[in-house]
């Protein structure tokens, strides 16, 4: 093809484009929950702090006995966070008093672990591919793949995952493995398992927004509006119920964003700009070197034009 002016500003024009279609596209590709995924859905009314679940996930994730038994209620006045030795805690919280109103008149019970995000953070982090979202919504570790960067535990919009800081060989980043091995021959998490109070109901998640969505049907008054978990940062595999604002009672106040759609949109952006100078530097010199071109070509079609008319002057 002959390269003249107009064909090469279509060229460049074009090159230019492409970074920018391709962010575009980036940006616009969402995850969503599967629609294969399980979850459990955690009926906080109902929870009455017995810490059954917490002794249920310690037997069957093999973790060190706690300094105090789990019949100990005691340990329900200090909140407490999962660690590398419980993957799950149930926190106490009292009745929030707004002025004369009372949110609840007895004490809510809350049990923590590892949400499985639809979308999750960690698993967006991890550079080695050591944690991978399952097709049925878990967030599985593999521990021959991690390094110990931790970017997972800053990652986690709630904090998760923990290292196992006093294993100076093989530590591992640890958290709640939502008993994978156990629900994908049809079994069921341990804290759903062995919960007296059926607090915990395990099954498909879209089964589980039907039925939250039905019992604050039927039970008005009892429940606040909102099921926790089914928008938070783009979804997650557990969802909760509450008699009150989940802001009171430990919940963080997330945004529908997945925080990977956050940053792969930043990175997206700093590319797409990136791609404007450059693609305009693209355009400069190929300007530049058109205009070289074309001046070489005038210069020499103008020497060509002295020589023949010195030519013609020698011959006359």
């Amino acid at each position: 093809m002959q390269i003249n002016r107009r064909n090469f500003f279509k060229i460049a024009g074009a090159t230019a484009a492409l970074p920018l279609a391709s962010a575009t596209a980036a940006e616009a590709k969402k995850k969503a929950p599967s629609p294969n995924a399980v979850g459990c859905l955690v009926d906080t009314t109902l929870c009455v702090g017995c810490r059954k679940c917490e002794q249920a996930c310690n037997q069957r994730n093999h973790l060190p006995q706690p300094k105090q038994s789990f019949e100990e209620m005691a340990v329900l006045e200090n909140l407490r966070r999962m660690d590398d030795t419980s993957f799950t805690v149930v926190n106490k919280y009292y009745p929030h008093n707004i002025g004369t109103l009372a949110w609840r008149q007895r004490p809510t019970y809350v049990k923590f672990q590892c949400m499985h995000c639809a979308d999750p953070s960690c698993v967006s982090a991890c550079i080695v591919g050591a944690l991978s979202k399952a097709p049925n919504g878990a967030v599985v570790y593999d521990a021959n793949k991690c390094i110990g960067c931790r970017y997972c535990m800053i990652a986690c919009p709630f904090q998760v995952p923990a290292y196992e800081y006093h294993d100076a060989l093989t530590p591992q980043v640890r958290k709640c493995t939502f008993c994978f091995a156990q629900i994908k021959d049809g079994g069921l998490p341990a804290c759903a398992q062995v919960c007296p109070r059926e607090v915990i109901t395990f099954g498909p998640r879209d089964q589980l927004l039907k039925l939250a969505r039905w019992k604050m049907k039927n039970n008005p008054g009892k429940y606040h509006e909102r099921i926790y978990g089914e928008r938070e940062v783009g979804g997650t595999s557990w969802l909760y119920l509450a008699s009150e604002p989940f802001e009171n009672i430990g919940f963080p106040d997330l945004s529908p964003t997945p925080p990977p759609r956050l940053t792969e949109s930043i990175q997206h952006a700093i590319t797409s700009y990136l791609a404007v100078p450059l693609g305009l530097y693209g355009v400069l010199g190929g300007i530049m070197w058109l205009s070289g071109y074309l001046k070489k070509s005038q210069e020499a079609e103008m020497g060509g034009r002295e020589q023949k008319e010195d030519k013609e002057a020698g011959n006359e």
